[in-house]
């Protein structure tokens, strides 16, 4: 059954978003996947009212599900987005063991069930009671944690180096007019630890064609054990990507950038509802304007983050 939902208000000065409303939530709503040994899992937000709805596919981090990022995915839908999140094979919920024989593919079979769920809006429209008809699918955008930034990445023109330096096949696509990806990782090669290099292959990105749109989130306290730098490595994706892109640097904020994965989770290390809260607030105003230029929510929201006082991040774009 659908599960109604409000979200809770809002706990920074900076006060962006609009007012929210009563959301509907499915799950799971299944998707078939003929060779990927599991049929694709899926949970579909959106707002009670409303049309013209835009869409954000977000790819939750390593070992999570759909029925993470809630402090994202509701406060998203509350305020005007169909927000669709897959259960990738990862997910401690399906309990993949580490050999097996899908594990080193599961980096693209990720990217296949985001663009799974773009093929499928309909039905995944149709599965939740009084969608219908309510979405605009030319105002469509990805979003992700970790390696579901990655995962996104590569819908916004990233691709993965092979071992010879050369990138491998283009995964981008034109459906996709902007993205959010938050402390997505860097680099690779000689950036990698020698855990990384050797078991994480797929963790080599080449940037310059990474061309769409991006609001990039990092934290100036993440350090990665996959990475022989310091937090500057989750800024790769902004500095190396060509094209209209931002950078929130958050102060203090470790990989969880405050407990975006969900409140009081045990991953969470730097706890923080305040810096959550901005992330809601920032991140909602970009997908607002970056959908629709006319929208003026991202210029408000770098103005009120420039004056303010004290504020919990800095940002800069390109």
């Amino acid at each position: 059954m659908p599960e109604a939902n409000n979200a809770t208000a809002d706990t920074t000065a900076l006060r962006i978003a609009s007012t929210p409303t009563t959301i509907v939530s499915a799950k799971p709503v299944v998707l078939p996947a003929p060779g990927r040994g599991e049929d694709l899992q899926v949970r579909v937000s959106a707002p009670a009212t409303g049309s013209d709805l835009p869409v954000v596919v977000l790819s939750h981090g390593f070992g999570w599900s759909m029925d993470g990022y809630a402090p994202l995915a509701d406060f998203w839908a509350a305020r005007g987005f169909v927000v669709v999140q897959p259960t990738h094979l990862d997910s401690r919920t399906l309990g993949l063991p580490a050999d097996d024989p899908r594990t080193p593919r599961i980096w693209r079979i990720r990217v296949e069930d985001l663009v799974r769920v773009l093929d499928e809006l309909d039905a995944l429209e149709a599965a939740v009671p009084g969608l219908a008809g309510r979405l605009d699918r030319s105002r469509t955008a990805v979003a992700g944690h970790s390696w579901g930034a990655q995962t996104a990445s590569t819908l916004l023109g990233a691709r993965v180096l092979g071992s010879d330096g050369v990138p491998g096949e283009d995964m981008s696509d034109a459906r996709v007019k902007a993205g959010v990806l938050l402390t997505p990782p860097g680099r690779g090669g000689d950036d990698l630890t020698p855990f990384a290099v050797e078991n994480l292959p797929f963790m080599n990105p080449s940037f310059d064609g990474m061309t769409t749109p991006a609001l990039i989130v990092a934290g100036d306290r993440d350090r990665s054990a996959l990475t022989t730098r310091g937090p500057d490595w989750f800024t790769d994706p902004y500095i190396l990507s060509p094209g209209s892109k931002s950078l929130l640097t958050l102060f203090g904020a470790e990989h969880s950038l405050g407990g975006i994965p969900g409140y009081e989770v045990a991953e969470t290390t730097d706890e923080s509802p305040e810096r959550v809260a901005l992330i809601q607030q920032l991140t909602w105003a970009y997908l607002r304007s970056a959908l629709d230029p006319a929208d003026g929510s991202w210029k408000a929201a770098q103005a009120a983050l420039e004056e303010d006082p004290h504020p919990l991040g800095s940002l800069q774009s390109k």
